[in-house]
């Protein structure tokens, strides 16, 4: 295939962007969208010129590294991460627009590259449950029903790629700190911290400077693990709980 990428280039944080056009021949539709950015690269460096840079690790759709827009959606047109995504999307002749996430929340570092750090500051605001110390428990001990483990499964399964966030129109982590959330509060194991973890990782995203949910639905509809977006409402049950419960402490 022969394609027209128009690639967001970006030297750095501070520096403007602009979009540049690279035209790549030689595609085979059984490689990844990322191999072919390699591809691109390649030529690049051998022309003398900056290769783009993007983010990537394990390019096998679980660590959530990569991430980009591609044709106006979060990962492309396939519900998956950017590095499962294969050319056999695409035709020949197509013309290709490569963003990086667009929110305030996530600065450009350089080209497709942005920082994703405030999720793990949300993370590390509340994403953690006490555990004794010494030997470590009977497997059996603490007994979980099945329906509550499938729920904290179903949200675990985030990978904090941030595609939620790239796809809200209004920038929103809801998505993302809602799976952080329920995957922790609804297990017993994450009940010392029920309140407080919800209230913490919700200030501090909202201290990010992530936007509002509006209840859109394209976060859902962009993630690649399929996060439903009824832990959203989840999140705001826990949150007002705990607002609840904090407020009768002080009244009590």
């Amino acid at each position: 295939m022969r394609l027209t990428l128009r690639i967001w280039r970006q030297h750095g944080p501070d520096e403007p962007g602009v979009m540049t056009t690279y035209e790549v021949d030689g595609i085979s539709e059984d490689m990844s969208f990322l191999e072919m950015l390699d591809h691109l690269n390649e030529e690049l460096i051998l022309g003398g010129d900056e290769p783009v840079a993007f983010d990537h690790d394990c390019r096998e759709g679980i660590c959530g590294a990569c991430g980009m827009v591609i044709n106006g959606q979060a990962h492309g047109p396939e519900r998956t991460t950017t590095c499962q995504l294969h050319m056999r999307h695409f035709t020949d002749g197509d013309t290709i627009d490569i963003e990086p996430w667009r929110a305030s929340a996530f600065p450009v570092i350089k080209d497709l590259v942005v920082d994703r750090s405030a999720f793990d500051r949300i993370v590390g605001s509340g994403g953690f449950i006490s555990a004794p110390t010494g030997s470590a428990p009977e497997a059996h001990a603490t007994p979980v029903p099945k329906a509550v483990a499938d729920l904290a499964f179903e949200n675990a399964e985030c990978i904090g790629c941030g595609a939620c966030v790239a796809a809200c129109p209004n920038g929103s982590a809801m998505l993302f700190t809602s799976a952080k959330v329920v995957h922790l509060n609804v297990l017993p194991q994450g009940g010392p911290e029920r309140e407080s973890r919800v209230l913490d990782m919700i200030d501090t995203m909202d201290a990010e400077g992530f936007g509002g949910c509006t209840n859109t639905g394209e976060c859902a509809t962009a993630c690649p693990k399929g996060i439903p977006l009824h832990s959203i409402a989840t999140m705001n049950r826990e949150y007002l709980r705990a607002t609840i419960k904090g407020g009768q402490r002080r009244n009590s």
